[in-house]
């Protein structure tokens, strides 16, 4: 595993020929060996032991948007389908079974490392073409599973209550950009630190959106939508991100960034150039009520995503404990 205090800072990333300044091939490899899960090795278990201080109460939050929400998938993607088998029909014997078909990305979700290539090279992950990348079982969201999962230290940054502080105006489903200044003022806000490894999450507004919407305007701004809330993508913004470690992004966005994404810095750009995973539609509701009741916005957080050999994605399985 790597330690943050052995990687370059942003200005500093040595040169990768044919890729853009801040590409982290090679930097997480060790003894030689390619590595396949990027900036997750920033989860070393002194960063783990260290997170576990954060319990003090015992109170946990499950992050993971109900499946029955996923009604309206944004991008073309499917809906839900569920369906209850009655073995006693079959069998004739007292049980029931589900059949699920589901794309993990319809609703909360991560982004694996075979999601996203570079947008202008076609290259994933640690130097692997799009065209070879299902010809290999390299990685997949499967080597997320085999390190342990994902255990850390999580902290919130919410910008909803945020904006109502200083009576801000701005719509979920609009091209709207957080910046990195929202962030920092949000972070000092909340008397947050940020550690190396941290997960960050943001609270964007966005779920807060479709919980007082109909089902007309969520089909009107989200199947058929085309601009949403998120965190700008910009040089200032990568910049940041990298210089302060972060194992991993999510928030309640349908994109995290900004959409559409902001060229050349288009942050999903950097699931390919770091290996970061990025979640998205995190249900962060319950979330922000326990920060506020404790007035603490960091928590203990896991993350046991499914153990699918050479999967793209995967439902979070998220949980933050106070």
């Amino acid at each position: 595993m790597t330690k943050a205090s052995n990687l370059p800072q942003w200005k500093d990333m040595p040169p990768v020929e044919g890729m853009p300044h801040g590409t982290a091939w090679r930097l997480f490899d060790k003894d030689g060996v390619r590595d396949e899960v990027g900036t997750l090795d920033l989860l070393t278990p002194e960063v783990v032991v260290e997170a576990g201080k954060e319990i003090k109460t015992g109170k946990s939050v499950v992050l993971n948007w109900g499946l029955e929400h996923v009604a309206e998938p944004g991008f073309g993607r499917i809906k839900l389908e569920h369906e209850v088998i009655d073995w006693r029909k079959i069998q004739h014997f007292y049980s029931y079974d589900d059949e699920i078909k589901l794309n993990p990305q319809a609703g909360s979700q991560w982004d694996g490392l075979r999601h996203f290539g570079h947008s202008e090279t076609g290259l994933y992950y640690n130097n692997i073409h799009h065209d070879d990348l299902l010809d290999t079982d390299r990685i997949g969201i499967d080597h997320w599973s085999k390190r342990g999962g994902i255990v850390g230290r999580g902290v919130l940054l919410d910008y909803v209550r945020y904006v109502e502080r200083h009576s801000i105006k701005y719509n979920a489903m609009s091209s709207y950009c957080i910046t990195v200044a929202n962030i920092e003022a949000m972070a000092k806000e909340e008397g947050v630190e940020f550690k190396p490894g941290n997960l960050l999450i943001v609270r964007s507004g966005w779920m807060n959106w479709c919980n007082e919407h109909s089902v007309e305007d969520r089909i009107k701004y989200i199947t058929n939508g085309k601009e949403y809330v998120g965190v700008e993508g910009s040089e200032e913004s990568v910049e940041w991100l990298w210089d302060h470690h972060f194992s991993a992004v999510a928030g309640d966005a349908i994109g995290w960034e900004v959409w559409p994404p902001q060229l050349p810095r288009r942050i999903h750009d950097h699931i390919a150039l770091w290996g970061m995973p990025i979640g998205e539609l995190w249900d962060l509701e319950a979330l922000a009520k326990e920060c506020e009741a404790q007035n603490r916005w960091s928590f203990f957080f896991t993350s046991t995503p499914l153990n699918l050999k050479g999967g793209v994605s995967s439902t979070p399985n998220a949980l933050a404990v106070f």
